[in-house]
């Protein structure tokens, strides 16, 4: 599983790296278009919800670019995109 620096104050603390895309799979239709549209191929097919669908998973959580195209395209809006923080915290700058 891979880790992400997440700053705490002004310090630096590795912390195991969350999901970049959660899907709502009770919404989710199987109908595959995340999938098609995905440019890393991280997205699948998984297990059937409850209503009967093969519901959409991610495969491969490290070669996600959080690009969003899956929660643009996704006619159900049963996913969500979370981009990492590239940045660390503010710091002030002196001329």
């Amino acid at each position: 599983m891979s880790a992400v620096v997440v700053w705490d104050g002004d310090e630096a603390v590795l912390r195991p790296a969350a999901p970049r895309v959660v899907i709502e799979t009770e919404r989710c239709k199987g109908c595959g278009l995340c999938i098609a549209v995905c440019p890393p191929a991280v997205l699948g097919l998984g297990a059937l919800n409850t209503k009967g669908y093969a519901a959409a998973v991610l495969l491969d959580n490290e070669r996600c670019t959080s690009c969003t195209a899956c929660a643009l395209i996704c006619p159900d809006a049963a996913i969500t995109v979370f981009r990492p923080r590239r940045h660390g915290p503010r710091q002030e700058v002196r001329a």
